[in-house]
């Protein structure tokens, strides 16, 4: 969305590709071929789910997705990554509305601490200019950045929903949201004319075609990772793990894209992240003191057990 590309001659213009939902459509048809071969060389528990069920999460995630591409017109990447950080709150409160689930209070207190993170990193950045029209794309970019989190945040929670229902594969989970995800992205890029927009586009600018391949790949395979991630271990796990590896992303686009970051946004960042292995930290506590706690009741189980054999 951001390169520009010129002529192979050097002749014409530089432009940039500004049709999002194409590049969705292409990693969504890659993932669904992905998942369709994987179900047809391994073995699949029974499907019970209805399949239209798998229409909600995927218009949701086309349109998260859509509105992630389109952000990068307005602000830059480094904010981006740190707003997928504050998804952590709508996917616990989208939580609550899908799926009733409830969490404690440190849990909203690290998630206010890594929005409080997010704040002060984007108002660090260049993308907070004080001119009419940077004002304007911030708002813009802040706008779909809401949206992604919105979309996002049901996404999960809905796919989650359905794995605790139907108990279906995390590969059948992808193929039946990609199913959908490719219907939905092809119907409106043929309604509007982007089948041929991007084809032109090729033929212009063959770098281009590459530049797609890498994309579509990388997000295929980590839709692997992603849905079974949220079988396993549900969604706002999956959400903080996604978190934890945005400080990797941003640490990489600062270097290779130089994009300046003050003391402020630093701190940001360190605020993020303290929340981040707060969080964590609860967790591995948490899961330590019930096992250490089911340890004791079996002793205790076992006791009472050889003391009832000694007296008969």
């Amino acid at each position: 969305m951001a390169v520009r590309y010129g002529s192979e001659n050097g002749t014409g213009p530089e432009e940039h590709f500004g049709n999002s939902l194409f590049l969705e459509f292409m990693n969504r048809i890659l993932a669904l071929v992905f998942a369709v071969v994987i179900l047809l060389v391994r073995r699949q528990p029974a499907h019970t789910a209805p399949m239209y069920k798998y229409s909600y999460n995927a218009l949701s995630n086309v349109m998260s997705s859509w509105c992630q591409y389109e952000a990068l017109k307005y602000v830059s990447f480094p904010v981006q990554v740190l707003a997928k950080a504050a998804k952590v709150i709508p996917v616990m409160l989208m939580g609550k509305i899908v799926s009733r689930q409830t969490y404690s209070l440190l849990e909203y207190v690290t998630a206010a601490m890594i929005s409080i993170g997010l704040f002060m990193f984007v108002m660090s950045t260049d993308a907070a200019a004080h001119s009419s029209k940077a004002s304007t794309s911030t708002i813009s970019g802040i706008i779909l950045l809401a949206g992604y989190l919105g979309f996002d945040a049901f996404t999960s929670n809905w796919q989650s929903e359905l794995y605790r229902v139907h108990k279906m594969s995390s590969t059948q989970m992808m193929a039946g949201s990609n199913l959908f995800a490719v219907i939905f992205a092809g119907v409106s890029l043929i309604e509007q004319g982007g089948f041929v927009e991007a084809v032109y586009f090729m033929v212009r600018h063959p770098r281009f075609i590459s530049h797609v391949a890498v994309v579509s790949v990388t997000s295929a395979v980590g839709q692997l990772f992603i849905y079974f991630t949220i079988a396993e271990f549900g969604a706002v796990t999956f959400t903080i793990i996604m978190t934890v590896r945005q400080g990797f992303a941003i640490m990489l686009s600062c270097i290779i894209y130089h994009h300046s970051v003050s003391l402020f946004g630093l701190v940001g960042i360190a605020v993020c992240f303290t929340a981040i292995f707060i969080r964590t930290y609860r967790s591995s506590w948490f899961m330590h003191t019930v096992q250490r706690q089911s340890v004791n009741c079996l002793t205790q189980l076992v006791d009472s057990v050889q003391v009832v054999t000694s007296s008969s």
